[in-house]
C-alpha cells in the first residue's frame, strides 16, 4: 500500500480514536508527507539510517528543534500505528535521538498591562468578552472561538446557577473552567447584544446559532485569524506593542498571575488543561525571579554583601 494510503489510515484512525483535532490532523498530515517525500514515497518501508538522514535534513534546512521534535514526534505514532496494525515489525524510530529543545520562557503581560487591555475594549461587549474568558479561564484560541452556547452555565431570571463553563479541548478531552465575577459580567453582557450578530439567512442563522461568537463564515463561529487581528488591534489602542498581545499571551498571564498569587502549580496545570506537568512548569520562571529579588533586598546577607549580585535586566 502506498504511503499516502497509510497516511490516511492514520489520520483517520487519529481522528476516530484520539479525537484530534483538524489542525492537529493537518499538522500531522504534512509532516509525515515531508518524510514520505524525502524517503522517496518509500516512508513505510524506511529504515532507521533513512530517518536518520532525514533528521539531518530537517536541520540543514534550518528547522527550529522544537519543530524538527514536533515532526519526529509525528512519525514516532505512525510507525507505532504501522507495528499495530501489522505492516511492519519493527520500528524504525525507536532509537532516533531527536533535537532537545529548549523551552522558551514566555514574555508575560503584567497585571497592569491586562487591565489596560480590558479598559481599551470600552463599550465593545464582543471584544471584553472575548478578552475576559481568554484571561479569566485561559482558554486556547481555538476552544474560546468553537465556545458553544450549550457549554455555558445556565441562568435563570438573568442570574447565573454556576460559574463553569465546559471546555472541549485538546484530544476531544472536556474540562470545567471557572469564571471569576469580571469573566461573567462580560459574558452576561455580550449574551445580551449577541442576537444582532446572528446572520440572517435561515441556514447560516442555525448553524451559528450553537456559538457563543457566531459569525457568517463557513463554520459558524468566529476565526482564530480574526480574533488575532482583533487583539492587535486592541494592543495599539492600549499603547502596547502588539506582537505581544495574542490569544496564547493571555492565557500565559492567566497561568502566571494564579501562580503569583498563590495558586499551586497541580492546579494550575488542570484548569489550563495540560496533560503533562512539565508543560506547566515553564511559568513558575516568574516566582524563582521573584524570589531572588527579594532574597537581594530582604535578607541580612544582601546589605553585607554575602550574595553574589544578580544581572539587572
Amino acid at each position: 500500500m502506498s504511503d499516502r494510503a497509510r497516511i490516511g489510515a492514520f489520520l483517520e484512525m487519529m481522528s476516530a480514536e484520539r479525537g484530534a483535532s483538524p489542525h492537529t490532523l493537518d499538522a500531522y498530515g504534512r509532516d509525515l508527507l515531508d518524510a514520505s517525500e524525502f524517503c522517496g514515497g518509500g516512508l513505510t518501508r524506511a529504515s532507521a539510517p533513512d530517518l536518520a538522514g532525514w533528521l539531518s535534513d530537517l536541520a540543514a534546512r534550518g528547522m527550529a528543534p522544537s519543530t524538527q521534535a514536533r515532526k519526529l514526534s509525528a512519525v514516532r505514532r505512525f510507525f507505532r500505528f504501522l507495528f499495530q496494525e501489522g505492516d511492519r515489525t519493527d520500528d524504525p524510530t525507536a532509537r532516533l535521538d531527536g533535537p532537545s529543545p529548549e523551552r522558551e520562557v514566555p514574555d508575560v503581560l503584567s497585571r497592569e498591562e491586562v487591565a489596560r487591555l480590558i479598559e481599551a475594549c470600552g463599550r465593545d461587549a464582543r471584544l471584553r468578552c472575548l478578552v475576559e474568558l481568554l484571561y479569566g479561564a485561559g482558554l486556547r484560541a481555538s476552544e474560546l472561538v468553537s465556545l458553544r452556547m450549550g457549554n455555558l452555565p445556565r441562568r435563570k431570571s438573568g442570574q447565573w446557577l454556576s460559574a463553569d463553563i465546559i471546555i472541549r479541548g485538546k484530544g476531544g478531552k472536556d474540562r470545567l473552567c471557572p469564571l471569576g465575577r469580571e469573566a461573567l459580567n462580560a459574558l452576561a453582557a455580550w449574551l445580551a447584544d449577541r442576537e444582532a450578530a446572528l446572520p440572517v439567512t435561515p441556514i447560516q442563522r442555525t448553524r451559528a446559532d450553537l456559538f457563543v461568537f457566531p459569525s457568517r463564515g463557513k463554520d459558524g463561529h468566529l476565526t482564530r485569524r480574526r480574533l488575532g487581528q482583533m487583539l492587535e488591534e486592541l494592543a495599539l489602542k492600549a499603547g502596547l506593542r502588539p506582537d505581544r498581545v495574542y490569544p496564547h499571551a493571555l492565557r500565559h498571564a492567566y497561568a502566571t498571575h494564579l501562580l503569583q498569587g498563590g495558586a499551586d502549580l497541580r492546579s494550575v496545570q488542570t484548569l489550563l488543561g495540560h496533560a503533562d506537568i512539565a508543560t506547566t512548569q515553564i511559568y513558575t520562571h516568574v516566582l524563582t525571579d521573584e524570589l531572588a529579588e527579594l532574597l537581594e533586598t530582604a535578607h541580612p546577607m544582601a546589605a553585607a554583601g554575602g550574595f553574589p549580585g544578580r544581572r539587572r535586566r
